[in-house]
């Protein structure tokens, strides 16, 4: 852990901002806020109260540079592997900063949601008011904010296709819309992975529809996630992205190699499914980093392609 000083000063320094509150914890466990349950200690963690959370954010990305502190921005923690060793630098947390708007009718119907929403959440909400166009997200664990960040795609549609616009907060402060471009987005990347900012909220396009439909829309892809196996175990969803020059699924690819089972120490390929990585009850962070290096080394050595993870290495790493 580095030295605790630097973060108490830095908590110092946060907490005379003006109307700060919320939650902060040194060497705080990130198995505790992961789906995959591994992970060793953040230097720092912080969970801003909605009443500040804006502010907040860009208050501490502006003095963690000032104190050379990195900030590590999270949303449900679904989609990444934190090492052992843990995170060194402030981690921010956006569990707290959740909620939704609605607005127009129509052609012009939307609804701007906060970074912290989780997809369900959203998914039942545009329920309740009759607004399609969302469903393909029902079921898929993690945040809204993370979501965007990493262009999430399910059911042959990635949230970028609906996407209005993003609010961003960054060193400086302030509040920044970015409408959508085409090109900034492509399969499984955002212009946002590349900038030093938080996601404060987006803008999606929505339709009027049939309440029911969208419910039962919802609920049939909830239990295609479950039929699959996505939460019989702590994993992170898909281990590996597809490539359609591949010509079939990873997941597919991955169980025609026999690799169903294929394991180390307490990480393994689930037996049901090919792309996805389960924690069986003991595994370390090791553990998962070894097994998705080992298939991928197979598949390579089976078949000539290059496996690219979609889960997310990160932390202070051997």
């Amino acid at each position: 852990m580095a030295d605790i000083s630097v973060f108490r000063r830095l908590m110092e320094k946060i907490s005379r901002e003006p109307g700060f509150s919320g939650e902060f914890r040194f060497a705080e466990p990130m198995a505790t806020h992961t789906t995959f349950k591994v992970g060793g200690p953040a230097d720092l963690w912080m969970r801003p109260d909605p009443a500040c959370f804006p502010e907040c954010a860009g208050a501490l990305l502006a003095l963690a540079r000032e104190e050379g502190v990195p900030v590590f921005v999270l949303g449900g923690g679904a989609n990444i592997v934190v090492s052992d060793l843990g995170i060194r630098g402030a981690v921010l947390d956006t569990g707290a900063w959740t909620g939704w708007e609605f607005q127009g009718a129509g052609g012009d119907a939307a609804v701007t949601v906060r970074a912290g929403t989780t997809m369900d959440a959203l998914v039942d909400a545009a329920a309740g008011q009759g607004r399609g166009g969302l469903e393909f997200l029902s079921g898929m664990p993690g945040t809204l904010g993370g979501a965007v960040w990493m262009n999430a795609r399910c059911m042959e549609k990635s949230i970028s296709d609906t996407l209005v616009e993003t609010e961003i907060t960054g060193v400086s402060g302030g509040r920044l819309t970015i409408p959508y471009r085409e090109g900034d987005f492509s399969y499984k990347k955002s212009p946002f992975q590349n900038q030093e900012a938080v996601i404060l909220s987006a803008k999606f396009r929505v339709y009027e529809k049939e309440p029911e439909e969208i419910r039962r829309e919802a609920e049939k892809l909830r239990k295609d996630r479950a039929g699959k196996g996505h939460y019989r175990a702590p994993s992170a969803g898909s281990a590996f992205k597809n490539n359609r020059a591949f010509g079939k699924p990873t997941g597919k690819l991955i169980d025609e190699l026999g690799l169903l089972g294929f394991s180390a120490g307490g990480a393994a390929v689930a037996p049901w499914h090919g792309n996805l990585i389960i924690n069986t009850g003991n595994a370390a962070a090791r553990d998962i980093r070894a097994l998705v290096n080992a298939v991928t080394e197979k598949v390579r050595a089976s078949l000539g392609f290059d496996l690219e993870p979609e889960i997310l290495f990160v932390g202070e790493w051997d």
